[in-house]
């Protein structure tokens, strides 16, 4: 991956995976959305003559006739296509009401896609480009924290069913990705800390440098107070610059290892990125993804792996205290009262990070040093003896 560029106040990361030929950038900057037709047609090219806009009814509030009317004066005719919201209805049915909007739009393979929102719609809308016509152009507008530093960068697409989150899905790089972070000034208190969740997630396996930057944004700027940071002439800049960092890192990662080899184990392996998300998925498995944010979810998902590394004996008490703190410095997550922990367990059957027939566990030796554990290596009282502390806290 090329080193980042900076031009006119937007920073650009290229993504340059080594499987394939398949390049693209990353843009991060502020106000852009007005230009979004201009970098949609850069992106997908002069023989693509039509556009679907894939969102959800709150988005497309915000945002939708800006996007709409920049890629009409583009050339483009252009369809949109609003999905529910929620993590719930990232489902076959819905791929199933995409792809009818694709036909009724008359879509060809020259043709493209642009996701419009959070990352239920990047993922939804990516999953629903990669297999219409056995593949077709698709671009991202993430709308989310959540979005801007993980589910848009890399190429992850999919949908949930009854047997697992994301178990359905393809690896489908975008053409492009654009980020404008004015977005972020439209979001609630919950989804800005289900997005910090992330970002410490990706601090906490990256480097100290990393987590510390996130750390030091939640110091500094209350997350109960977000409305506030806003008007904060200082707290834009600094939150740039840390989606910018965030999806520098992963994007090194995705770079490297685009579709998370089995065989890999290193510290540089996609893998290390499901840090968190094996408890993170149970949790929102359990309660019908309709109780956690997915963000939220990680938040605890990052405590529970803090709390099995130290049954392991990989770190002590001061690095869980510190992810603890860090976590709910982000926002107040959801209660886990109501959640049986053994049906918690029983959910990780369904995780999708099975490696010949064994569940791998990303945990840490520190902040900085993932590393990834077979299943079989992990004591089933170890698990219970984390999740009854995280449960304590």
């Amino acid at each position: 991956m090329n080193s980042i560029q900076v031009e006119m106040s937007e920073i650009i990361i290229p993504i340059r995976t080594k499987e394939d030929e398949h390049c693209y950038d990353i843009r991060v900057g502020s106000h852009k959305l007005h230009l979004s037709g201009r970098w949609a047609r850069k992106c997908v090219g002069r023989l693509a003559r039509k556009i679907l806009i894939i969102s959800n009814d709150k988005v497309f509030g915000l945002y939708g006739n800006t996007v709409e009317a920049t890629l009409a004066d583009s050339g483009f005719s252009v369809s949109v296509w609003k999905m529910r919201d929620g993590e719930r209805f990232k489902n076959m049915r819905s791929i199933e009401a995409a792809l009818a909007a694709f036909a009724a739009s008359g879509l060809s393979r020259t043709d493209a896609v642009i996701a419009l929102g959070g990352g239920v719609v990047g993922d939804l809308a990516g999953f629903a480009a990669s297999i219409y016509l056995r593949g077709i152009a698709f671009l991202q507008i993430p709308t989310t924290l959540l979005a801007m530093i993980d589910s848009s960068v890399g190429g992850k697409t999919g949908i949930n069913s009854d047997f697992g989150k994301n178990t359905i899905g393809a690896f489908y790089q975008p053409k492009g990705v654009l980020i404008d972070t004015n977005c972020l000034s439209t979001l609630d208190t919950r989804e800005m800390a289900a997005g910090f969740c992330e970002a410490i997630k990706q601090g906490a396996i990256g480097s100290r440098e990393l987590f510390d930057e996130v750390s030091s944004v939640l110091s500094d700027f209350h997350a109960e107070r977000l409305a506030d940071h806003f008007r904060d002439p200082k707290y834009r800049p600094r939150l740039a610059r840390m989606i910018s960092s965030q999806v520098k890192f992963k994007a090194c990662i995705v770079s490297g290892d685009q579709r998370e080899s089995a065989v890999r184990r290193d510290r540089r392996s996609r893998k290390i990125l499901n840090f968190g998300h094996t408890l993170a998925h149970a949790l929102e498995k359990v309660t019908d993804y309709k109780y956690f944010r997915h963000g939220e979810a990680v938040g605890y998902g990052i405590i529970y792996a803090a709390e099995l590394s130290k049954e392991l004996a990989l770190v002590d008490e001061k690095v869980v205290n510190l992810l603890n703190d860090v976590v709910h410095r982000s926002g107040t997550l959801p209660k886990l009262d109501n959640i049986d922990p053994k049906l918690v367990i029983e959910a990780f059957r369904f995780d999708k990070k099975q490696v010949a027939g064994s569940l791998q566990m990303v945990l840490l030796k520190g902040i900085g040093k993932p590393v990834i554990v077979d299943g079989d290596d992990i004591p089933h009282s170890a698990h219970l003896s984390a999740l009854k502390r995280l449960f304590a806290r």
